[in-house]
């Protein structure tokens, strides 16, 4: 009987464990910090079976598979996310974050400060809206963006198309095009 007892409360306990859901800000936080040490699987744990990220007129539905993707072009780029606020409002929660990565040092704004609505769906991500880039020197970042397009495309023409790849390859050919434009500087 006393076994019987036992083995019941171990499996209260166990069963208990598994039904603790996050609350939506360690949800958010839970996604940036995966994102910050590339544990993509910390990551599809707090993602909806389908997610979209919303730039601006641009919206990008993924999948896991698809996510992955776009998870492995953005490591490329060996990125820091920080948070510097949170703040919940009805369902959704507002989050300011800083991201430092290659790409960003070379476009002349690293960190890039943003802030994004994420709306949640059966209690995990489900989309990431952005709403606003602060203090960012646009007219900084397209100037470096355009001037090694040009010069690949004059000079690298393999590298073509690398802006707009958003896949593991894409990136590796960013980086590589920042090297060789950057050796000539």
């Amino acid at each position: 009987m006393k076994n019987i007892f036992i083995l019941l409360v171990t499996i209260g306990i166990l069963t208990s464990c598994d039904n603790l859901q996050l609350n939506h800000k360690e949800t958010v936080k839970q996604y940036y910090n995966a994102f910050d040490a590339g544990n993509f699987n910390a990551l599809n744990a707090v993602i909806n079976d389908s997610i979209t990220i919303v730039s601006g007129d641009f919206a990008t539905n993924y999948n896991h598979d698809s996510f992955h993707v776009f998870f492995k072009w953005d490591s490329i780029f060996k990125p820091s996310y920080q948070i510097l606020d949170l703040e919940e409002k009805n369902t959704d929660v507002i989050v300011t974050i800083t991201q430092k990565n290659i790409r960003n040092e070379f476009l002349k704004n690293n960190p890039l400060k943003f802030k994004v609505k994420v709306t949640f769906e059966n209690e995990k991500i489900s989309r990431i809206e952005e709403l606003e880039y602060i203090d960012v020197n646009w007219n900084d970042w397209t100037q470096k963006k355009d001037s090694l397009e040009n010069w690949v495309e004059l000079n690298h023409q393999t590298l073509n198309g690398f802006i707009n790849d958003m896949t593991m390859k894409g990136a590796i050919n960013y980086i590589k095009a920042i090297e060789l434009y950057e050796a000539l500087e």
